[in-house]
């Protein structure tokens, strides 16, 4: 151990001749320590709460979609999707088609998203798990039905045990429009509701499910779809999105699931920094502590200071043994604060003993912990605890 580190220990730990002193110290140890565990445990609580996002949405939206470039239909190939269709790595394939329009039902009226979809679909999609009324049907015997989001539901009044059809409605592609009786020109279909899902707040107030020849009938598209649907085998996403985007080239998009959703993962990056951002600010404001005990400590050991000089001590040596002294301080508090955080963190994921407030599809609070959060909380707890103990070792 060298010189200046052996003062710096002895400082640390001895007893100072101000009482005040120690107390600072010890304060700003103890903040150091609550602020690197507050930035462990709520960065872990994000994490969880930003997986049941990606969980819900994976419910919702496959592993990957390929759409046109330009435009919103298009009739697939069959030549440019036979190698994914015989590929090992692809589980599911299917089709759908959707469209803005105009529902009703029973003298209420909203605009929503209606997705015409397969049997490919109604029998592997995750979202028939999230239903909280009725059944995941699209037809009975030779009647469609339809499958709503939640909050539409609300909305319109829907109910499957309602026997009432919901009313669809779309501008005809291939008629004239009528200026004095606009509604003559539109086509419209019906649908029984049969069941009801909840997955998030968005998509539950907008997105209600048909059988795909409903739409087709609809939108007058015998054959053309707005995309084409692919999920695949754990770990082969990427490997099965570059060979597709080859296969079909400039004219479509092969959208990975972060891709489908890419302004939303945006926010949820920008909201994790922002959460970061503040938390350092309060580190900043508790590490205030260090930089006052410091200083007293500083003007304490003046006779120590003059016996180090006339020693031949230099004063770049002075200078580190007090940014050393000071610095260990902040290590101290974030060695406690990071087994702190970290265990409490592993306990909440092991036994959930902090329950979630309300009606949700969670009891407890979720928790993820990683790596490059700790990686993070010590970059920026011990560069905030560096700053405050140099600011005085510079000028002694």
């Amino acid at each position: 151990m060298n010189l200046p580190l052996k003062f710096a220990f002895r400082y640390l730990f001895a007893r100072k001749s101000y009482n005040v002193i120690n107390m600072i110290s010890g304060i700003g140890m103890a903040g150091m320590a609550i602020g690197t565990a507050a930035l462990i445990i709520i960065l872990s609580v994000f994490n969880g709460f930003n997986n049941l996002v990606s969980d819900s949405l994976g419910d919702v939206y496959p592993d990957l979609v390929v759409k046109p470039s330009t435009g919103k239909f298009f009739v697939p190939d069959s030549a440019a999707f036979a190698p994914v269709i015989a590929s090992d790595d692809v589980v599911c394939l299917s089709s759908a088609l959707e469209d803005q329009v105009f529902l009703s039902f029973e003298g209420k009226q909203s605009l929503a998203r209606v997705r015409g979809v397969d049997e490919a679909f109604e029998e592997h999609s995750s979202l028939q798990d999230r239903l909280v009324d009725g059944y995941w049907l699209f037809y009975r015997g030779q009647r469609p039905m339809a499958v709503s989001g939640a909050a539409l539901a609300s909305t319109l009044g829907l109910n499957p045990r309602f026997v009432s059809p919901l009313e669809i409605y779309f501008p005809s592609r291939t008629g004239s429009i009528s200026l004095a009786n606009p509604s003559a020109s539109l086509r419209s279909v019906k649908a029984q509701v049969s069941g009801v899902f909840s997955v998030n707040a968005e998509l539950d107030a907008k997105l209600v499910l048909v059988p795909i020849a409903l739409m087709r009938e609809l939108l007058e598209e015998p054959s053309a779809v707005s995309s084409v649907e692919i999920w695949t085998a754990p770990g082969t996403s990427s490997r099965v999105q570059k060979s597709l985007q080859e296969s079909l080239g400039d004219g479509f998009r092969v959208l990975d699931r972060y891709q489908q959703n890419a302004s939303l993962y945006k926010m949820m990056r920008y909201e994790k920094l922002a959460i970061y951002l503040i938390l350092i600010f309060v580190v900043i404001i508790i590490a205030f502590n260090i930089l006052s005990s410091l200083k007293m400590l500083i003007i304490e050991k003046e006779g120590d200071r003059g016996t180090l000089r006339s020693m031949g001590a230099p004063e770049p040596m002075l200078r580190r043994i007090f940014l050393l002294e000071g610095f260990l301080v902040t290590l101290v508090g974030m060695v406690i604060g990071l087994a702190a955080g970290v265990a409490l963190v592993l306990l909440q994921q092991r036994f959930g003993f902090i329950s979630m407030p309300g009606n949700y599809m969670v009891t407890a609070y979720p928790v993820a912990l990683k790596a490059s959060d700790i990686l993070w909380t010590v970059i920026g707890v011990g560069a905030v605890g560096y700053l405050m103990a140099f600011i005085p070792s510079r000028k002694v």
